[in-house]
């Protein structure tokens, strides 16, 4: 029997292992050590509404209610929701199997009250040049029917990114991870343009090296590959003096970056994002501590944190094996908006919390893969 099913963006849809850029077992020496704490694993080779704009162009927050209803069937979407799912669960294992903390802390959450993981948004950072920025990510999500929302802007760290919200689409009460309620999706770029000519020099040759690998940035992201040729130790020095953000992205390419956990969506006392801060602390798993470990937008409806970047050990194309940061995860608690405040919790749905990303937050989220970060021992 046929099923129809609508999308926020007004079209419609009939529904009817993963490899690894190469690490070593090896172990590691500088650049991105961490000494202490559980953050290095060596690894193997492998419209919204309500909208207000603070401070000049760009640099803005957005309230607005997060539009998650479950939609009603519908037709003319090409493709299948099961395809599309598969893509995000293969980025998804990809991702856990290159980060142990990530990994260890779902497990943790999911076995309080055996609660579902529902994800807030997938992020990934590319570079601005020659097609191989933001849009060459998003196609695959806009594809399928997510929608282009506001740009963030972050000069000091010369980085741009957009979000994009999902379609509403009906989802099981069950389902967890990639199979719960689909995540927003946040995209950043570097403004390589902006960057020193030598930095230019080595990003420039790498992406000219993937050739069309920028059509296929998707794929290459469930594979876990990059669509360019290892780069050389003193590549990857030369970008981490300049930019840490360049340096991750050489070695990562368009891995996920990191996934966030929809706290507010937890049924266990975890859903109080700082009561889950203080259990992640208290099993040993270091948090970003850029800002505060609690990071909260202006209007305080909004709140995050991360955990630090887990280590690997990377060979490069010239032999050495270095210690490189790889993902982290984040977590987000979505408040309910003020028009919103007298509804009784259990009448209480996506829809009416804060919605969006914040500029102030975002740039201390991005310091959890810093060699700062990294190296900070928890007292």
């Amino acid at each position: 029997m046929e099923t129809l099913m609508k999308f926020r963006s007004g079209i419609f849809l009939k529904s009817a292992s993963s490899s690894s850029i190469e690490f070593s077992r090896l172990s590691y020496s500088s650049v991105f050590r961490s000494d202490s704490g559980r953050n290095f694993i060596s690894m193997k080779s492998e419209i919204p509404r309500n909208l207000f704009f603070q401070g000049k162009s760009h640099k803005f927050s957005t309230v607005c209610g997060s539009k998650d209803h479950h939609g009603t069937p519908d037709s003319s979407f090409q493709g299948s929701e099961s395809f599309f799912r598969r893509g995000l669960e293969a980025m998804e294992m990809v991702y856990l199997n290159r980060n142990p903390t990530a990994k260890a802390i779902l497990e943790l959450v999911r076995s309080i009250g055996d609660d579902r993981i529902c994800y807030d948004h997938f992020a990934f950072r590319t570079f601005g040049v020659n097609g191989h920025g933001i849009d060459s990510m998003a196609k695959f999500f806009t594809d399928f029917g997510y929608v282009q929302r506001e740009e963030l802007r972050f000069p000091a760290k010369k980085l741009k990114a957009f979000w994009f919200s999902p379609p509403s689409i009906p989802y099981s009460d069950a389902g967890t991870g990639a199979n719960g309620p689909l995540p927003r999706i946040f995209i950043s770029e570097l403004l390589v343009d902006q960057m020193s000519p030598e930095a230019q020099k080595i990003i420039r040759k790498h992406t000219e090296l993937s050739g069309n690998g920028k059509y296929h940035a998707a794929l290459a992201s469930a594979l876990g590959s990059l669509t360019w040729e290892k780069p050389s130790f003193t590549e990857f020095q030369q970008l981490a003096r300049e930019s840490e953000y360049a340096a991750w992205t050489l070695v990562n390419g368009y891995a996920l970056n990191h996934v966030t956990i929809s706290t507010h969506r937890l049924k266990s006392h975890l859903r109080k994002i700082g009561s889950l801060n203080q259990f992640i602390e208290q099993k040993g798993f270091n948090l970003n501590s850029e800002g505060g470990v609690l990071k909260v937008s202006p209007d305080g409806l909004l709140l995050q944190s991360s955990t630090v970047a887990d280590s690997t050990s990377f060979q490069f194309s010239d032999g050495i094996i270095e210690s490189v940061p790889c993902s982290y995860i984040e977590f987000a608690e979505r408040l309910v908006l003020p028009e919103f405040k007298n509804l009784p919790e259990n009448e209480v749905k996506e829809f009416h919390r804060r919605d969006g990303f914040e500029v102030g937050n975002a740039d201390k989220i991005f310091e959890s893969t810093s060699r700062d970060q990294l190296t900070r021992r928890v007292v």
